[in-house]
C-alpha cells in the first residue's frame, strides 16, 4: 500500500507533538491532522477518513471511549489507543478494545530514552500492521469455511491440552472463541497473549465473566485441569511441566530472559509438546510477527495438531501467515469457526 495517513487524537499538545514525531520518523507514515478532544476527533475522522487513528482515552468533554464508539458505528477505521501501565489502565484499555479499538500502546514517555525508542518502534510497527491488515480485509471476505492444509480430519490421540497464542486483535478474537466452548470440554486450555503484566489479570477476569468455563491467570505450580482456561501472566513465561505420569502443571519462569515476547507463545507451546506429546492442539490467532511458529513446529513434531485463523478474519495476518508459510498449519479457518474446530478436535 501507499503512504499511511494517520489522525492523532490527544488532549495534550506535548503528546500530539511527540506522537507526530514518532510516526513521521518512518517515511511510509504521514500524520494528516490532529485533534485535541473526542468531539473533534470524531469530526476529523469522518471527514478526513484516515487509514489509522491513534486515540488517547482520558480527554475532557467526549473521552476516547465514546469517540471510538461513534467512529466505529460509521466507519471501519483501525484505532490504536494509548494506555497507562496500571490496573485501572488495563480495565479502560480492555473496554476500548470491546468498543472497537484494534490495539493499544502503553505510554512510557516519562521513562528512559530506551523505553521511548521502544514505544516509537512499537507504535510505528502497529500502525503499519493494522493499516495493511485493514487494506487486505477490504479486498477479500471470509468464506465461512475452513480448509485442510495437511489433510488432518481425525486425530489419533485424545487432545488433553489446547494452547492458544494471540497478539494484535487477540482480545476481541478470544472473546468470541472462548465463550462458545462448553463446560464439558475434555482438555485444559492455556491462553498466551502478548500483554504486559498489568493487563493479563484483568483480561482473565473479563473472560471469566463472559465464559462458561472458569478462567483465571495462571499461577506457578497449579495443576492443569480439564475444563479450565489459564491465561499466561505478562512479563514472564508460562511453561508446562509433568511429574512422571501425573497430570501437567504450570511453571512460571523468567527463562529465557532474552525472549522478544514475555510471555512467549513459542516457549509455552514447546513445553506443552514436550509434556503432552501428540495430545496437544496448538491454535494461532491474529497477531504481528512470527511468535508461535516454532511452538507449532514442536507440537507437530510430537504428533499434535495445529489450527490457524484465516487471513480474512485476522486483524493482523502475521503470526498465522508465518505458520502457514512454514507448512505447519493442519487447518486454516475463519474466526467464527475456530471454537467449533476446537470442540471437534478435543
Amino acid at each position: 500500500m501507499g503512504q499511511i495517513r494517520v489522525l492523532v487524537v490527544d488532549d495534550s499538545a506535548f503528546m500530539r507533538r511527540i506522537i507526530r514525531e514518532m510516526l513521521t520518523s518512518d517515511p511510509q507514515i504521514e500524520v494528516i491532522d490532529s485533534a485535541k478532544n473526542g468531539i473533534e476527533g470524531v469530526e476529523k475522522a469522518l471527514t478526513l477518513l484516515p487509514d489509522v487513528i491513534t486515540m488517547d482515552i482520558e480527554m475532557p468533554g467526549m473521552n476516547g471511549l465514546d469517540a471510538i464508539e461513534e467512529i466505529v458505528k460509521k466507519r471501519r477505521i483501525p484505532i490504536i489507543v494509548f494506555s497507562s501501565l496500571s490496573s485501572e489502565g488495563a480495565k479502560v484499555t480492555l473496554e476500548a478494545l470491546d468498543k472497537g479499538a484494534v490495539d493499544y500502546v502503553c505510554k512510557n514517555i516519562t521513562r528512559s530514552a530506551l523505553d521511548v525508542m521502544h514505544m516509537r518502534d512499537e507504535l510505528v510497527g502497529k500502525v503499519k500492521a493494522v493499516a495493511c491488515g485493514m487494506a487486505k480485509s477490504n479486498m477479500k471476505g471470509s468464506s465461512g469455511e475452513g480448509r485442510n492444509i495437511c489433510h488432518v480430519l481425525q486425530h489419533r490421540g485424545n487432545i488433553e491440552l489446547v494452547v492458544i497464542g494471540a497478539s494484535t486483535g487477540g482480545p476481541k478474537a478470544l472473546q468470541e472463541i472462548l465463550p462458545a466452548i462448553p463446560e464439558d470440554i475434555g482438555g485444559a486450555i492455556i491462553v498466551t497473549i502478548h500483554m504486559p503484566s498489568e493487563f493479563t489479570g484483568a483480561f482473565a477476569d473479563r473472560l471469566h465473566r463472559i465464559c462458561r468455563l472458569p478462567v483465571k491467570e495462571a499461577e506457578d505450580g497449579e495443576p492443569l485441569r480439564a475444563g479450565c482456561v489459564f491465561v499466561s501472566p505478562g512479563g514472564i513465561h508460562t511453561k508446562v511441566r509433568k511429574d512422571g505420569l501425573t497430570r501437567g502443571y504450570v511453571r512460571i519462569e523468567k527463562e529465557p530472559e532474552d525472549a522478544i515476547y514475555k510471555p512467549s507463545i513459542d516457549v509455552t507451546m514447546k513445553s506443552a509438546a514436550e509434556c503432552y506429546q501428540e495430545r496437544v492442539l496448538g491454535v494461532i490467532l491474529t497477531g504481528m510477527g512470527h511468535d508461535g511458529t516454532e511452538g507449532i513446529r514442536a507440537i507437530k513434531n510430537r504428533g499434535g495438531v495445529s489450527l490457524v485463523q484465516d487471513e480474512a478474519s485476522c486483524t493482523v495476518y502475521g503470526m498465522p501467515r508465518s505458520v502457514v508459510e512454514a507448512g505447519l498449519a493442519d487447518r486454516v479457518v475463519p474466526l467464527e469457526r475456530i471454537s467449533k474446530e476446537i470442540i471437534r478436535l478435543v
